[in-house]
């Protein structure tokens, strides 16, 4: 019984490793898309204003300033 209990630990231990790695992954494939693509930033505040809101506020904490504002001409510019 015992024995049976180390298995499914050990088998409940990967499958949170692999979808923390997955997360992990993901997140920086999605920082890194909107970070080098205007035109996915616009997407994403489309279908996703929220996730992009945390984007511009992470690289604002990390002292890049006027990505957001930059944005936001391009696309009232785009608009018009």
């Amino acid at each position: 019984m015992a024995r049976s209990m180390e298995r499914v630990a050990k088998k409940i231990f990967k499958g949170v490793l692999v979808a923390e790695l997955l997360g992990v992954f993901g997140a920086y494939f999605l920082f890194n898309k909107m970070n080098t693509s205007q035109d996915f930033r616009q997407m994403m505040s489309k279908k996703f204003p929220f996730i992009l809101e945390v984007y511009y506020k992470s690289i604002e904490q990390s002292g890049m300033y006027g990505v957001r504002e930059q944005d936001q001409e391009k696309w009232l510019n785009s608009k018009n």
